[in-house]
């Protein structure tokens, strides 16, 4: 028997508006505002990814970096590669890791407009 359900990935971030709308745009889904400090989004298939004001907020070094780490990250499935990485970076997302390896990876990484990473991995 499980001790706890899954509820939410809690995202930090200096604007939770503009990354709300940022994570809807890719998503779809309905974004619900409990205050300025927190935003939900509640995207398609019943995940929910919240956005929390975080006024120090500093994004995490790709791939590592010696003084702030990576300390989670988002993977997202998509059909088309090239034509979801033309959608993200339009909405804002920077090019992290774009798979040198001449597309035998099957994922590139980009950070959101606040700095998290994120992965485009093939369906």
């Amino acid at each position: 028997m499980p001790i706890a359900t899954y509820s939410l990935v809690a995202l930090d971030c200096p604007d939770p508006d503009a990354l709300a709308a940022f994570y809807q745009a890719v998503l779809g889904g309905e974004v619900t505002v409990y205050n300025e400090d927190w935003y939900d989004l509640h995207a398609p298939g019943g995940v929910r990814i919240a956005f929390q004001r975080a006024t120090d907020h500093r994004p995490p070094e790709w791939p590592r970096g010696d003084s702030n780490s990576q300390q989670a990250h988002l993977d997202f499935d998509v059909t088309d590669i090239d034509r979801a990485q033309e959608q993200v970076l339009a909405l804002g997302a920077t090019p992290l890791d774009l798979d040198d390896e001449g597309g035998k990876r099957g994922f590139r990484v980009y950070a959101d407009p606040a700095g998290h990473p994120f992965c485009l991995c093939r369906d």
